[in-house]
């Protein structure tokens, strides 16, 4: 063994980085991807999201463990980690800095799609001024109508609905904003100033009605194409960038975290 290929094992052994314990664990996230998901791509995803933001790579850094069960998860669902298909989320607990796993709407909607049955998903969310209208049994779908031109108001209702790939119209769910006060009261790390419910409400509003779309609807990890025509196509996922301590407002003071905050991007477990 030479001196070069002694230093580099020495440095691999010390490199004890929450990046290197994903590479480390590439074996065991490549046996639970979906098959049509390369593991070369889903772990340099995973890593870029440890890159960009130090809070979450420091909670990974104390709480290993909830790392990995956080990114099998999301490896298990075929979700891209630390992006709007499925959000990394750092928050304290009695224990620590922990690493908490949340699927979003799009990975929801994703895990539409691939079953193959639906042709299109609709997932909206209503304000106090937009117009909307639905009576089951009598309407297959919500009516929603929208002035653009006019301050919408607050967030009132969340709906989804999934147009199949034989014509019909699947159930529609149809969430009022005391449901999603249920759903907020019991979502685990909600109150964590990095959770997606502090700092992109409108995002969990759609995936809390996505969610219960996903009750009526078949979803699948693996891609499975219908033998009548092509699978509809979804956009990729945006990576998703945490807020900096300067945009969390009222929220719990963490005096754990590293000085150095995420940088910032517009953007239920």
């Amino acid at each position: 063994m030479t001196t070069q290929t002694v230093t580099s094992t020495v440095a691999q052994q010390r490199d004890n980085s929450p990046a290197a314990l994903v590479r480390r664990y590439r074996t065991d996230f490549a046996t639970v991807l979906p098959s049509h998901i390369k593991p070369e791509t889903w772990l340099r995803i995973a890593t870029g999201a440890l890159r960009r933001s130090p809070q979450l790579a420091h909670a990974a850094e104390k709480n290993p463990t909830s790392l990995l069960v956080a990114l099998l998860d999301a490896a298990r669902k075929g979700l891209e980690p630390g992006t709007e298909q499925y959000y990394l989320v750092p928050r304290k607990t009695k224990r620590g800095p922990e690493v908490l796993g949340i699927t979003g709407y799009q990975g929801e909607v994703e895990l539409m799609y691939r079953a193959g049955a639906v042709s299109s998903v609709k997932v909206e969310v209503v304000r106090e001024h937009d117009t909307f209208t639905y009576n089951p049994g009598e309407h297959d779908r919500p009516v929603h109508e929208i002035n653009w031109r006019a301050d919408r108001g607050d967030l009132v209702l969340a709906y989804a609905y999934a147009k199949m790939r034989d014509g019909a119209t699947s159930n529609v769910s149809v969430l009022s904003a005391q449901d999603i006060a249920v759903i907020l009261s019991k979502a685990e790390g909600a109150d964590s100033p990095f959770s997606p419910w502090q700092w992109n409400p409108k995002a969990m509003w759609l995936k809390s009605a996505a969610h219960q779309l996903a009750k009526w609807v078949p979803t699948s990890a693996e891609r499975v194409w219908q033998p009548d025509g092509p699978p509809p196509e979804t956009p990729p996922a945006a990576p998703v960038t945490l807020p900096t301590a300067e945009d969390v407002v009222d929220a719990e003071v963490v005096e754990d975290w590293p000085a150095t905050p995420a940088d910032t991007a517009d953007g239920e477990r």
